[in-house]
Parts: structure tokens; C-alpha cells; sequence
């Protein structure tokens, strides 16, 4: 992006700290403009009709929030919400909107993004189609060592905290059953558990449970 681009998002743009669990934006609302997160991490989750969140994905630091929306000009499909401390920028529509226009580079880099979005939700889909609960929990564990890396050079333990019941809202599937499952996969060798992190002992048999092999 051009310096001067760069120079009118950057003086209207407003970087507010957040506390864990402070909500971004809400399903259903309209969009004023689009987030990016400096440091910390967000959760982005569908409320079902029974009231149990579905996790999209977790946004980690550099991840725009909510331009798709923006860009269709709908409401928001999703919620956000704060899962540890984190600084997090707004840009206002208006800024945005009209960085795009003049800026026809971004737009595309934009657009691509999107469709990527759009193919890790239709992948995500396919996964809780066709595997079991146990191979998507070994297949969670690896995205999750794979997008957000280890707590330092040559640790082995993967550097988010995730509550149970969040981690079973990326799954898919009751608290309970990833509780228990974590226990077996721990009782088997696969990770450890230290509090609300997970420690990868195993990652290729965890490949192997996750049917990545098939």
C-alpha cells in the first residue's frame, strides 16, 4: 500500500485495549467499519439454535476482522469476542471504503482473502461431515499447533490457552467428550496438559488420528 495510504489509515484509525471476554461485534449487526489485531487473539463464533457457540476460527495477531461483511454490505454473520488481553485497531468504513477505491492492488489482495476465508470454512465443513469426533480433535490440535506455534524455541506446548469448553466449540461436539478425549489422547502418550494449554508429544501419531494419512 502507497505511503500516503498508509498515512490517512493510520490517522483515522483508533487502537483500544481489551480485556479477555470484551465483545468486538455482535451476529446481526451492521458493520462501521473493519478490526485488526495488534497483539492478543479472538475468538469468531456462531451462536446455534440450542445456545452453544460454533467456532469459526481464532484471529491472531496482523488478521483483519469483519471486512467481509463490510464489503457485502451485510450484517455480521458472526460474533467476536476476546479471549485473552489484546490491542486492537479500528478503521471506520468511510477510511476503508475509500482506501479501496483509489487503491486497486489492496482490493484484490482483499478479494483473494475472502476467498480463502470462504475455503477454510467449506473444508471445515467437509471435516465435520466426514470425521469422527476423536479425528477432528487431533486434526483441532494440529491447526492450532500449526496457526498459532509453540510458546518459545523448543518448547513443545502450543502457545494458546483455550478453556474446554472452547475447544469443544471448534470441534464441534459437547464439553464432556473433548474432557474425555483429551484424557485418552493424553493416557496414550499423543499431548500433555498443563492447565489450559496443550503439550504436543506425539504430533506425527496425532497426524495419524486425525485420518491426515487417508
Amino acid at each position: 500500500m502507497p505511503q500516503d495510504d498508509l498515512e490517512v489509515l493510520s490517522s483515522h484509525k483508533s487502537c483500544v485495549a481489551y480485556k479477555k471476554g470484551q465483545t468486538l461485534f455482535y451476529e446481526g449487526t451492521r458493520p462501521m467499519g473493519v478490526f485488526c489485531i495488534n497483539h492478543g487473539k479472538v475468538k469468531v463464533y456462531k451462536m446455534g439454535s440450542n445456545g452453544k457457540e460454533q467456532i469459526l476460527f481464532i484471529a491472531k495477531p496482523g488478521d483483519f476482522l469483519g471486512y467481509r461483511s463490510l464489503l457485502s454490505e451485510e450484517f455480521y454473520g458472526a460474533s467476536g469476542t476476546v479471549l485473552e488481553q489484546a490491542a486492537i485497531c479500528f478503521i471506520p468504513k468511510s477510511d476503508f471504503i475509500t482506501i479501496l477505491n483509489r487503491n486497486p492492488a489492496f482490493f484484490q489482495k482483499l478479494m483473494k482473502a475472502v476467498c480463502q476465508e470462504l475455503g477454510i470454512m467449506e473444508e471445515k465443513l467437509a471435516q465435520l461431515a466426514q470425521k469422527s469426533v476423536r479425528e477432528r480433535l487431533a486434526a483441532t490440535i494440529i491447526m492450532l499447533k500449526e496457526t498459532y506455534g509453540m510458546e518459545g524455541e523448543g518448547s513443545d506446548v502450543i502457545d494458546i490457552a483455550l478453556s474446554r469448553e472452547d475447544l469443544a466449540n471448534i470441534v464441534g461436539t459437547a464439553t464432556e467428550t473433548v474432557i474425555r478425549l483429551l484424557s485418552e489422547f493424553k493416557s496414550d502418550g499423543l499431548i500433555g496438559l498443563k492447565g489450559k494449554k496443550i503439550q504436543v508429544l506425539d504430533p506425527q501419531r496425532l497426524i495419524h488420528e486425525a485420518d491426515f494419512y487417508a
